[in-house]
This record gives C-alpha cells, sequence and structure tokens, in this order.
C-alpha cells in the first residue's frame, strides 16, 4: 500500500486531466457504472467533526475522511481500494487532492452549461478553494478578465496578483460583490457565508453561477429570488441535495423542488447535444465521493508508473498481502 503525500497529488494532477477525470465521474453515476454515498458527519461537543464520504468508479473504490474545527482548521485523507480484490492501495495526503477535484467539478459544469465566448469571471471568495476555481474555468473558457471580491481587501488584492502572476490573465481586486459580479458571463461564489453573498439582480441574463461554498441545509450563497429565475439547476447528486443544499432547501422546501428546472449534471455529462436553454445556468457544487475516488485513482496510477510514493509495511502485514 502507497502513502502518496500532497507534494505528489500535485504534481500528478493538472486541472485539465482532473476535469476530465470528474467528468467521466459524473457521466458515470448517470449510467449507473459508478456509484456514490453522500456524506455523513459526526459532530463532537468539542466543535470538532468528522465527515465521511464514498464512492466506487473505474475498477476503484474509495473512502473521504476529514475532520473540521472552527479554530484548528481542516484535515482530509483519502483511501482508495481495488475493486476487483477489495485490496487497499493508496492512502492519500487529501488537502489538494479535494481543492482540485472541487475546481474541476466547476470545470465540467462550466464547459457544459456557460456560454462559449464567456470571457469575464466574476468570483466571491479568495480562500483555499478560490484557486483551482479559476484554474477550472480558465481550463475551459477564454477568460481574458478575473474580478475577484473578498471581505479582506489584503486577501483579494493577493488572489489578484497571483492570477496575474501564475494564470497570466487580467485580474483585480473589486471594490464590491457587485463590482466583481456585474457583466460576468462566469460567476463563481467560493465562500463559507451562512447568507446570500450576491444579488439576484446583479447576474446578467444567461451568465453561469458555480455555487461552490454551501454544503450545509441551513446555510447558502445564493438568494432564493436568482434560483428561482434560473433556465437549468444542476446539482452534482440529488440525493446528496436533498440533504445539504441550503441554497435550494431555503428557496423552495424539498416537497416544490418539482417547480425547479433540476438536473443532474451526470446527465448533461453523458447527452452529446444537451443545449443549455437561455437564461441563467446555476451549478450546486456539494462534492461528492465519488469525484474523489475518481481523481485518486488517476493519480496512485501515475504515481505507481513513476515508482514514487512511500510504501507502507504494516499496512501490508495487516491486509495479509
Amino acid at each position: 500500500m502507497l502513502l502518496i503525500s500532497e507534494e505528489e497529488v500535485r504534481r500528478h494532477l493538472p486541472i485539465r486531466d482532473a476535469v476530465e477525470a470528474v467528468r467521466e465521474a459524473f457521466a458515470g453515476l448517470a449510467s449507473g457504472a459508478s456509484q456514490n454515498q453522500p456524506r455523513r458527519r459526526l459532530i463532537l461537543p468539542t466543535k470538532a467533526v468528522l465527515h465521511s464520504m464514498a464512492g466506487s468508479h473505474g475498477g476503484w473504490f474509495g473512502t473521504k475522511i476529514y475532520s473540521t474545527h472552527p479554530e484548528h482548521g481542516a484535515h482530509f485523507l483519502v483511501a482508495l481500494y481495488e475493486a476487483e480484490t477489495a485490496r487497499p492501495v493508496a492512502l492519500f495526503e487529501a488537502d489538494a487532492l479535494g481543492q482540485i477535484r472541487t475546481g474541476a467539478a466547476t470545470g465540467v459544469a462550466a464547459d457544459l452549461l456557460a456560454e462559449p465566448d464567456a470571457s469575464v469571471l466574476g468570483i466571491i471568495g479568495s480562500g483555499f478553494q478560490a484557486r483551482t476555481q479559476v484554474e477550472a474555468v480558465l481550463a475551459v473558457r477564454p477568460i481574458r478578465q478575473v474580478r475577484v471580491w473578498s471581505r479582506s481587501a489584503e486577501r483579494r488584492e493577493q488572489f489578484a496578483a497571483w492570477c496575474r502572476e501564475r494564470l497570466e490573465v487580467e485580474a483585480s481586486a473589486a471594490a464590491s460583490a457587485r463590482e466583481a459580479v456585474n457583466g460576468a458571463g462566469i460567476v463563481v461564489t467560493a465562500t463559507t457565508a451562512r447568507e446570500p453573498v450576491l444579488e439576484a439582480g446583479w447576474v446578467k441574463e444567461n451568465a453561469f453561477v458555480a455555487a461552490i461554498g454551501s454544503n450545509q441545509a441551513k446555510r447558502r450563497e445564493l438568494p432564493a429570488e436568482l434560483v428561482k429565475r434560473a433556465a437549468v439547476i444542476a446539482v452534482d447528486s440529488l440525493e446528496q441535495a436533498r440533504i445539504e443544499s441550503g441554497d435550494l432547501l431555503l428557496a423552495l422546501p424539498e416537497e416544490r423542488w418539482k417547480e425547479l428546472p433540476l438536473i443532474e449534471l451526470g446527465e448533461i455529462a453523458r447527452c452529446e447535444e444537451f443545449c443549455p436553454p437561455p437564461g441563467i445556468r446555476i451549478f450546486e457544487s456539494h462534492g461528492l465521493g465519488v469525484q474523489d475516488v475518481a481523481v485518486a485513482a488517476l493519480v496512485y496510477e501515475r504515481v505507481k508508473q513513476t515508482g514514487g510514493g512511500m510504501r507502507v509495511g504494516w499496512f501490508q502485514s495487516m491486509a495479509g498481502i
């Protein structure tokens, strides 16, 4: 069994390859070839939380386990198994893995739903997930300008500088969330907000909006008006959305979701002739275990080919291999 480090994940998982791996995972869910198990949470009195989510894709299955604490941060691990034998093959340090696959999911959705000539990206949030969001959108659309807003002026300036230097794209720190969003063909919200971070009137017609920050039923980034105005709302999983999509649950109770133009992204991914309807297109990203499995399998195969990773002997002894 291999222990695979953050450094090796970053080396072997460029964003374009991650986008394609996640696209295949979505299509696999739609066809029934892949499986996903929604996130579960164990909440402790200390405010620590243990989160777990699982999936299967191709010849692999696995689970992501991560812990969070509001004062002490988050720690991610992914365990990967061989489907044919149930043999454990790798354990990943998975901060980067999750960051990249979350960006990749937005990349898939943007490629399927955003206007082909969308050239302005407005992003609200400049934290851990924001960078791969921009990288993934740049991988699928001809973005010439990035506008970022977050509560910290210093951090949004730093984020804009990173975009200019690392991604070689025009980028600026917006003075307000409205300035970041106004006129943008693609909008990404990557925050920990409990209440909407933008107003429906700021979003132009035919814009693509990816909401990635809310995966709890009582937390949202998008206003109800925007959700109800959308021409299409793609979710990564309807099963998981019913549990944790605050953006949707706080806009309409689940029994009224039939009034919303909901579709799973996998259904779009496997339909070669899908044409997004005119109007605002929303992607509700909650993060799926099957996405982690798809990108972890890709990294594992590349690490194995190059002779990387650290072989962990006592795991082998316990597993009898």
